[in-house]
């Protein structure tokens, strides 16, 4: 189980990395480079991009930073902590789903680093799904 929560570390990490870039990216008003997929200037310019005059990617560093808070304390042994881990990582892949949702069906434009971020934040729920039928299995 040790290396789970230094997977959810790891991906808790891109995820905060990815947030900041966009952020940034943000706040300074220079154009996201869209590589892979065009549409990202559509997403993050669209009304939806701001809860409040906060960018989402602001509340996503957030939640990335809890959530990589949460799981390193889970590696020395804070149970609580990985329970509190569980949680934030359901919180995440409900919003993600929804965002996710936002991007297909209302905007019609996908922004490949809104993609990375759903990438990772499924990537924590998984883990924290994957621990708990681990733990279970042991409990048998």
């Amino acid at each position: 189980m040790p290396v789970l929560k230094i997977i959810a570390i790891a991906a808790a990490l891109a995820g905060l990395a990815d947030s900041v870039y966009l952020t940034i990216h943000h706040y300074t008003a220079e154009p996201v480079p869209c590589s892979i997929i065009s549409g990202c200037e559509t997403v993050l310019t669209s009304e939806y991009a701001e809860i409040g005059g906060v960018p989402l990617a602001a509340l996503g560093a957030a939640a990335y930073f809890a959530a990589f808070s949460l799981a390193l304390l889970a590696t020395f042994g804070n149970r609580t902590a990985w329970t509190l881990f569980g949680v934030q990582s359901i919180i995440m892949a409900a919003v993600t789903s929804w965002l996710l949702y936002l991007q297909a069906s209302v905007i019609g434009a996908f922004c490949q680093f809104c993609l990375i971020s759903a990438i990772t934040s499924f990537t924590l729920l998984i883990v924290y799904i994957i621990s708990m039928l681990l733990q279970r299995k042991k409990a048998i």
